[in-house]
């Protein structure tokens, strides 16, 4: 087919009336049956690259893709031009996905997204032997390299299935992000015969800033300042979940309209988020990384990072998601020398210590072990243990075994030691990756041109939209003023507890403060762990304002403490405070009927519920009965023991459990 007949159908099908140049040069390739690396700016139009052969094609494309968010929005593109497009993923239910993957199996469907993990899965392993697959295409390829910024065990076993693939089925791969180490290492894995496809990276509408402050106040007054009078709608990217209320909230108290976005909505809140930001319901979505990828909105005006990314290639991306229409784009950059911290223990997360590999050997060798058992046996994270499996597995150190309808892991008589040099070489790797992050505050070039440059696009262009090369730089000032403002809003501004669950009578609580984020914190360190006294009283009027701003001048019959694991009396003596303010009567009856450990020990959600359950008994239970119980603790971290008590609690006739604490911890949620 010759790019004209193309053309014809494209205008015909996609409603588009010209390729670019190097979207045709992929389109031939794929054609012809060949296999392609395309590595193209976001917003070039990559997707076009495979969905236009696939329609062509007979049988049915499938692409792997880990945006959920891109997978919903190209499937309801593709279904308004007439083809049969669906996708399988987790937000979808089990019978949805069955019968989507059974029409794909009978030719239903032209064009099917699915997310990596599927491969994880026996009855698509089972359906795509049963598949007439014409193309298969890796979306967002960097991730199967362990260079890339987003690397996925998930990804190697597609690998796997591309080349089982007879030759002559074309394979398409496509990224916006690979530096040249990046992309050697894709080809390699994708064999012999791959045509490599790159474009220049070049944004020339992006006006680039950095803006270097001395503390997280900065930041909110300055964009309590001037967010508003940016053009249009945009993103403001932040380093953790906690930080994405606190914006939000920050916004709300200034009347700037907001939605506050993370990995930890439910898939029915994300969607309406994602929806209002295409609609600009809102001046700006405040997110994790986790919003972004896979949004299709032209006319996003503005990105702002409040947290310097973990390398220039996590910036790029991010940054790549705004101004795809061409139009002037605002794109900032906060930089406080601290905030390396944050992606310093990314870099530290992101392979767990050899110790914890070792647990995981050592636990395994002693017996086969399904998931959630390893997580219980190690005390360690979920994604730890994910990492570490995977790693084991591709060192033929443990092995999968399916037992019954469970997966379990064992250990392989005579497996070799494991090899550390592997997960050393990558730490480095992306510690020079943060510097060169740094780099890129620090440096007095042009800022486009650095960017390009690092991943790869040496093109020569002409570079003068940033600070550096004729933007006005922007400095922070901070007025009296702000500064009472920003007081003011944290003395307003409570974080909710949401802890309501099924078949208790626990009710969504507050607390005074987040742990760390305030002078709380340090307060509560002081009395338990310096031998500082009882709970002072400032804290005791800040966790009374809370109350009150968040039940009003609601009753409860009775006040209840959590029982102390080491902090003696310091939780009565403040639970007796509050008692006495509020006129609710205190009692001092709920008690453990056996010894826990701080729960702060314990690294996952299945110790920490261990460690609480069954752990509480009220020795006078008929006091209980149809009551209301405001239930005081120092902190709440994973809220296993509040829920723990409010079970017990419901479970002897208390209506009303609603926890009052006065700080809870930014926790380990940061996406």
């Amino acid at each position: 087919m010759i790019r004209q007949e193309a053309e014809v159908i494209l205008q015909k099908t996609f409603k588009l009336s010209h390729f670019y140049d190097e979207q045709w040069t992929t389109i031939e390739k794929i054609l012809k049956g060949e296999r392609v690396l395309l590595i193209e700016k976001t917003g070039f139009g990559k997707s076009l690259c495979f969905q236009f052969p696939a329609v062509l094609f007979k049988g049915t494309t499938v692409i792997f893709s880990p945006l959920i968010a891109l997978m919903r929005d190209q499937v309801k593109k593709l279904t308004s031009l007439g083809i049969s497009a669906r996708c399988v993923n987790c937000e979808q239910t089990l019978e949805e996905n069955s019968q989507i993957i059974t029409d794909a199996k009978n030719g239903k469907i032209k064009i099917l997204y699915i997310a990596p993990e599927r491969q994880e899965n026996s009855e698509w392993i089972e359906a795509t032997r049963q598949m007439n697959l014409s193309m298969v295409v890796v979306d967002e390829a960097h991730c199967i390299s362990v260079w890339g910024h987003d690397f996925r065990p998930a990804f190697r076993r597609i690998i796997n299935l591309v080349n089982l693939l007879p030759e002559g089925l074309p394979v398409l791969a496509t990224t916006a992000t690979a530096t040249k180490k990046v992309e050697s290492d894709i080809a390699e894995q994708m064999g012999n015969n791959l045509s490599i496809i790159r474009g220049t990276l070049m944004r020339d509408n992006f006006k680039l800033y950095v803006i270097k402050v001395n503390s997280e106040d900065e930041k909110m007054i300055w964009l309590g300042q001037y967010l508003n009078k940016f053009p249009g709608s945009g993103i403001l990217y932040t380093g953790t979940r906690v930080d994405t209320e606190i914006y939000s909230k920050w916004f709300e108290y200034l009347k700037i309209p907001s939605a506050g976005y993370n990995a930890g909505l439910d898939a029915e809140s994300r969607i309406a988020i994602e929806n209002g930001l295409m609609n600009n319901q809102w001046k700006c979505v405040i997110s994790t990384n986790a919003l972004g990828m896979g949004i299709d909105k032209p006319d996003i005006r503005f990105i702002v990072h409040t947290q310097i990314p973990q390398s220039p290639v996590h910036y790029y991306q991010e940054i790549g998601r705004a101004g795809r229409d061409g139009q002037p784009t605002h794109i900032i950059l906060f930089y406080n020398p601290e905030d390396r911290e944050l992606p310093e223990a990314f870099i530290e997360g992101g392979r767990p210590a050899i110790s914890k590999y070792e647990k995981v050997i050592i636990a395994v060798k002693n017996e086969m072990l399904g998931e959630r058992e390893l997580i219980k046996k190690t005390n360690l994270k979920q994604n730890q243990i994910r990492v570490i499996k995977a790693d084991l597995i591709e060192q033929k150190i443990i092995r999968e075994v399916t037992i019954g309808k469970s997966k379990k892991f064992e250990y392989i008589t005579g497996a070799p030691k494991l090899n550390t040099k592997a997960f050393e070489e990558l730490r480095a790797g992306k510690t020079r990756d943060l510097e060169k992050m740094i780099e890129y505050v620090e440096t007095n070039q042009s800022r486009m041109k650095y960017l390009c440059d690092y991943l790869g696009d040496y093109s020569a262009h002409s570079f003068n939209n940033c600070d550096n090369t004729g933007l006005k730089k922007i400095t922070v000032s901070v007025s009296p003023e702000w500064n009472q403002k920003l007081q003011d809003f944290r003395e307003d501004y409570f974080p909710e507890l949401e802890v309501e669950t099924k078949g208790t009578n626990l009710a969504n609580g507050v607390a005074a403060s987040y742990y760390g984020i305030s002078n709380v914190g340090g307060a509560l360190h002081r009395s338990k762990y310096e031998n500082g006294g009882d709970f002072p009283d400032f804290l005791l009027r800040l966790i009374l304002k809370a109350y009150r701003k968040k039940f009003g001048q609601e009753k409860y019959d009775l006040i209840l403490y959590v029982p102390p694991t080491k902090s003696g009396d310091l939780v009565k003596n403040f639970a007796m405070k509050v008692s006495q303010v509020l006129k609710f009567p205190i009692y001092h009856d709920l008690t453990k009927q056996r010894i826990t450990s701080e729960q702060k020990v314990f690294e996952n959600s299945y110790l920490k519920h261990d460690n609480v359950k069954d752990a509480f008994v009220y020795n006078a239970p008929d006091e209980i009965k149809g009551k209301s119980i405001l239930l005081i603790d120092d902190i709440f971290d994973s809220g296993a023991t509040v829920k723990e008590i409010g079970r017990y609690l419901s479970n002897i006739g208390a209506v009303k459990i609603t926890p009052l604490v006065i700080a809870r911890t930014v926790g380990g949620d940061l996406v």
